[in-house]
């Protein structure tokens, strides 16, 4: 399951369904409570659309240790949150259907071993 957090202007949330993962959206702001009803304890990977969300980083690496977080927007990514994070994308630099092939082939790739 991929957690997508934050507004998704470029639609990486869609393209990831579209290649037909399993795509579950975080509502409101991504901090403990959201991220925890979204289901962070059985998701694979999270991806935040916006740098705003960030402090949900640790949050979520702390209550689900194997989470691969994975961050698709323009903004920086605060320095705090930079070494938890697996990978780091600038949407000018690869399109949403590159992301979400990338995201899903790794997925499969992992639950294959």
């Amino acid at each position: 399951m991929i957690l997508v957090a934050g507004p998704d202007i470029d639609g990486l949330g869609d393209a990831l369904e579209a290649l037909g993962a399993d795509v579950v959206r975080v509502e409101g702001m991504a901090n403990r409570e959201s991220l925890s009803a979204a289901g962070l304890d059985d998701a694979d990977t999270l991806v935040l659309t916006d740098m705003d969300d960030a402090s949900a980083i640790p949050v979520a690496k702390e209550a689900n240790p194997d989470i691969k977080v994975v961050t698709y927007a323009t903004d920086s990514l605060p320095e705090f949150a930079r070494g938890q994070t697996d990978l780091a994308i600038d949407p000018a630099l690869l399109s949403v259907e590159v992301v979400a092939d990338e995201l899903v082939e790794g997925l499969v790739g992992e639950q294959a071993e």
